[in-house]
């Protein structure tokens, strides 16, 4: 186990956020650049820093029932995940602000068929609803917002 001294940890811990200061006088801020909720280990010469990200950002729930989809064989479809587009179920690019975290699911049927997809974003078999809708915490909870 390395034990250091405050001082030369507050200096590892700077060179790991980014290095010392910059020419403009402040000292240099390094943003987190994983997932939010990601603990990384960075490696520094013999002593790991830990950095934390904040959590990750939860979909919203778009609606207490599914969507039913006529699905063509071979389309590519972009399932909204984050629960704040404005095209459900579909996505429309919204989460790269509302909630730049998650990620619509992209999926191609093998064949043409009529779905249900899920609209309140709880789903354990996404895109395709599974009666999560029915709990009573997405009966009970408020829907989003839509600006």
């Amino acid at each position: 186990m390395v034990l250091l001294r405050p001082a030369a940890l507050a200096t590892l811990m700077s060179a790991a956020a980014g290095g010392g200061r910059r020419r403009g006088g402040g000292w240099g801020v390094r943003r987190c650049r994983d997932p939010p909720g990601v603990l990384r280990i960075l490696s520094l010469p013999s002593v790991p820093q830990v950095r934390r990200c904040s959590a990750p950002p939860q979909p919203v729930i778009a609606a207490k029932q599914p969507f039913p989809v006529e699905l063509k064989a071979g389309k590519k479809y972009a399932w909204c995940a984050c629960g704040h587009s404005k095209s459900q179920p579909f996505c429309d690019g919204t989460h790269k602000k509302a909630a730049p975290g998650i990620s619509p699911l992209r999926f191609t049927p093998e064949e043409d068929k009529t779905a249900w997809l899920c609209g309140c974003k709880r789903t354990r078999s996404p895109p395709y609803c599974d009666g999560t809708h029915k709990e009573e915490a997405v009966q009970s909870a408020p829907l989003s917002a839509q600006p």
